[in-house]
């Protein structure tokens, strides 16, 4: 394993850098104030198109899609560093390189698995920025961590299909840009467990969608993530052509959008937790408290030795997943994905944790970034998959070698 960084990565870390010291950080009070401004938590800010265009004229756009005829045709090795970087302001900079989720995974998921037809009318419009997506699968009725659990029901009616259930935490859903829905549910309940499912796609005004509310993380509106929101499908009709691949093969295809966007995620909570640690040792170089500054105090020495520690651990396994993801594919990497999406976000939730002691009262009012950082690591504990259902899954396979 070979993780150096090739000339190309080196190029792009750089180009970057400078776009996140020149344009990103400072936006992020801008954004906020806009936000406050608009008196609606899931406006999307002026700010944010700013940095959009500044971005593409930079380069830097549609970074994570290895393949090259929609994207940047980067491996996932030569992306993880890059994304890691987006994670150093997670609420502006993914979105502002066309990389954030859910639109991410939606448009692996359509690249790979869509029509010709589909590609055209929703991937392009994605690619190019110009609109957004949601991706429908959590319920609030059953365990969702059991994606087999999954009510809605997806039933053919001719040249039709007609769609009736309930979501929640559907992401993307309350950016007012989103225009298609992703919709997973059951197209025959009597089929194999793991072949009831079908994936659909659902233009958000089709008569019968009801958005009910946006969901709260935290007591964050979540915004700058698309907002997540609960919907209502009451015998949404949408042509049968809006089915994506086969009937049946939605948990399938859910299964491969998702490994993807758990090592999106990990790289970026890299990246959060190294802007903690920044912050933290900033904050304790330059305060005093009974005599001496706070970066003297053994405990918060012992936090930072221990946060640089369990960053660089936790980097190892995510670029050693990066690299078996491209080698051998996702499937191959099926142990590792689930490693790493055990063990990024309590890293990160942890370091930002000592970020917030060291910075007292202000580690959880709003003039800093550590308590939204904390809350999204927080919530990646339960998306993608909750930590005891990657647990139980890797100690069966851990199990099976030696039975």
């Amino acid at each position: 394993m070979e993780f150096a960084y090739d000339d190309r990565t080196v190029e792009l870390r750089q180009r970057l850098e400078a776009f996140l010291t020149e344009c990103v950080y400072p936006a992020e009070p801008v954004h906020h104030e806009q936000v406050l401004a608009a008196g609606d938590p899931w406006a999307r800010p002026p700010v944010m198109a700013e940095l959009k265009a500044q971005a593409r004229e930079r380069g830097l756009w549609n970074l994570f899609l290895p393949d090259a005829r929609y994207g940047a045709g980067l491996t996932n090795l030569q992306y993880a560093p890059l994304a890691e970087l987006t994670g150093r302001s997670p609420h502006l900079a993914p979105e502002a390189l066309n990389c954030a989720a859910p639109d991410t995974g939606n448009m692996e998921l359509l690249a790979e698995f869509g029509s010709e037809a589909q590609r055209k009318q929703w991937l392009m419009p994605l690619l190019a920025g110009e609109i957004r997506s949601a991706f429908c699968m959590t319920e609030p009725e059953v365990a969702s961590s059991d994606a087999t659990n999954i009510g809605t029901r997806i039933t053919r009616d001719g040249d039709h299909y007609v769609i009736n259930g309930r979501k929640w935490w559907s992401s993307g859903a309350m950016d007012p840009r989103c225009e298609i829905f992703i919709v997973m549910g059951k197209t025959d309940p009597d089929a194999d467990r793991l072949r009831q499912q079908s994936m659909i796609l659902v233009p958000r005004d089709t008569p019968g969608v009801t958005v009910r509310r946006g969901m709260r993380v935290f007591g964050y509106s979540d915004a700058p993530h698309g907002g997540h929101a609960e919907i209502d499908f009451t015998d949404v009709r949408v042509p049968a052509e809006n089915l994506v691949g086969e009937e049946g093969t939605g948990f399938a295809i859910a299964q491969a959008r998702l490994g993807p966007g758990r090592i999106h995620h990990c790289m970026r909570l890299i990246g959060m937790a190294e802007r903690a640690l920044e912050l933290l040792c900033r904050r304790v170089l330059d305060r005093v408290a009974f005599g001496r500054p706070l970066a003297e105090q053994g405990v918060v020495r012992e936090w930072i030795a221990e946060s640089r520690v369990r960053i660089e651990q936790a980097r190892l396994l995510v670029l050693k997943t990066a690299w078996l993801m491209d080698t051998v594919g996702n499937k191959g990497a099926h142990t590792e994905i689930q490693a790493i999406k055990i063990a990024t976000p309590l890293m990160a939730e942890w370091v930002i944790d000592k970020a917030i002691q060291a910075h007292g009262g202000a580690g959880v009012s709003q003039d800093t970034p550590l308590a939204e950082l904390w809350a999204a690591a927080r919530t990646l504990r339960l998306a993608d998959g909750p930590d005891e259902v990657h647990r139980a899954s890797l100690a069966r396979r851990e199990l099976r070698r030696w039975s």
